[in-house]
């Protein structure tokens, strides 16, 4: 785990950006797409870490981006090419636009000066959608990385910022996959070697600045 100082140096509210990607009530929120999903976000905190963390951000300037993915009715546009998409298409709940399971689930709140990015392909919030050009016409340096699923869009939204220059947090404790036990394997041998890997806790230390974290003490 890095030091508050080194984490601290990371998180500066003026060239950090904090991404939510499907926090959505069609795959968090109750009777979402994928249940097992849902329940592993709510059940281990992730989702309520997620929450956390953008209240600190509203509070402390950082901006916020909500990735939000979507699928039009006819699904022209989306893609077709592996057997996770096609099996998208036989959901029981469809992420339309305009529908409820494309809204932002709660306790997650979104800001008046937030930004959606809405995507209606691929598997990733970043690879092929205006999050690049935004997060420059932002000045970002700096993107903290939260949702689900730890399986799929987090490992490509982190890989895709990594290739594009960005420095990338990951809040291990704020993003969620299936089963339980794959997501700690997957942040311990995959995303520590190109991230920093923190806590919700530490990063909101860093985000408030007047929380920083006792030192350990040792016994004499």
């Amino acid at each position: 785990m890095p030091s508050y100082e080194q984490l601290s140096a990371l998180l500066d509210p003026g060239s950090t950006v904090l991404i939510t990607v499907e926090c959505q009530q069609g795959v968090v929120g109750p009777g979402a797409a994928l249940p097992e999903l849902a329940r592993e976000a709510r059940d281990s905190g992730a989702l309520a870490n997620v929450a956390r963390l953008v209240s600190a951000a509203h509070a402390s300037e950082v901006q916020v981006l909500h990735a939000v993915a979507e699928r039009r009715p006819d699904g022209r546009g989306a893609n077709r090419n592996a057997r996770l998409f096609r099996a998208a298409e036989r959901l029981p709940v469809q992420q339309l636009p305009g529908t409820a399971a494309t809204q932002i689930a709660p306790p997650v709140e979104v800001a008046e000066r937030d930004l959606v990015v809405r995507r209606l392909h691929g598997l990733s919030p970043v690879q092929g959608t205006e999050v690049d050009a935004l997060l420059r016409n932002l000045g970002c340096r700096t993107l903290v990385v939260t949702g689900v699923s730890a399986n799929v869009a987090i490992p490509n939204t982190v890989f895709d910022a990594v290739n594009r220059g960005y420095t990338v947090v990951v809040p291990s404790d704020a993003i969620a996959g299936v089963p339980a036990d794959y997501t700690p394997a997957m942040v311990r041998h995959t995303l520590a070697l190109v991230a920093t890997v923190a806590t919700t806790d530490e990063v909101l230390a860093c985000l408030r600045g007047t929380d920083r974290p006792a030192p350990a003490v040792r016994p004499a």
